[in-house]
């Protein structure tokens, strides 16, 4: 393996070492709220301290910004990739410069979604961040798999990422019941889990690229050595 090689591992890295046991941890809190809360509804004197709901905030928080950090690197890394393998910047400064400020742009608004109180500010920033992802999402050098975009490791990461900008966004409603919300991203996770795996066993090394590129993938035929 070349360094661009473990440079791609970083993606899947980060998301099962961080990612992954972060979102354990906010479904065993949501849990544990969510018990809470029909034993005191109930009269019933319950076990779970009463400090697990802040908790739970606490954590959804830094799981929501988890999955927007690696979903930036995840995009970050096809779209240096490609401007530096096609030679962009000769080409199209514009486009890289373009492509730079972005990415500025999209941690500034998630690090201001964080501190801003007001629910319009909330709202505004939670739509810069969303949008900076989107546009990001659309740049060359991001593989897509568009044709079945129901099963694309992209459009399940996007609507993730998009969902956790959202969840950051109404943080003050957060102990209202969002069952189906939970629900939603509980199942885009584990779509992301499958199809993350399955891109790994598809992604050749980078020395492997143009020999494996060469093949025919409908036919499922590669040209003799």
């Amino acid at each position: 393996m070349e360094i661009k090689d473990f440079l791609a591992l970083l993606h899947p890295v980060l998301a099962v070492a961080i990612v992954f046991p972060m979102l354990g941890i906010v479904l065993n809190m949501a849990w544990q709220t969510r018990q809470r809360r029909q034993q005191v509804a109930s009269g019933d004197k319950s076990k779970i301290p009463p400090v697990v709901g802040g908790e739970h905030v606490k954590a959804g928080k830094i799981l929501s910004g988890s999955v927007v950090g690696v979903t930036l690197l995840g995009l970050g890394y096809p779209i240096f990739d490609h401007i530096l393998s096609k030679d962009v910047w000769s080409k199209n400064s514009f486009q890289v410069i373009f492509i730079i400020l972005m990415f500025v742009a999209t941690i500034a608004s998630l690090v201001m979604l964080y501190r801003s109180t007001p629910a319009m500010w909330r709202g505004v920033f939670a739509t810069l961040t969303g949008a900076g992802l989107v546009i990001l999402g659309a740049q060359d050098g991001v593989f897509r798999r568009t044709d079945e975009w129901y099963w694309s490791h992209y459009y399940i990461g996007i609507t993730a990422a998009l969902l956790m900008v959202f969840s950051l966004a109404i943080v003050p409603d957060i102990y209202k019941d969002r069952s189906i919300l939970n629900s939603i991203a509980v199942l885009l996770f584990l779509g992301q889990g499958m199809t993350g795996t399955r891109d790994l066993l598809e992604i050749p090394l980078s020395w492997q690229k143009p020999y494996i590129y060469s093949c025919d993938f409908p036919n499922k035929t590669c040209p003799k050595p």
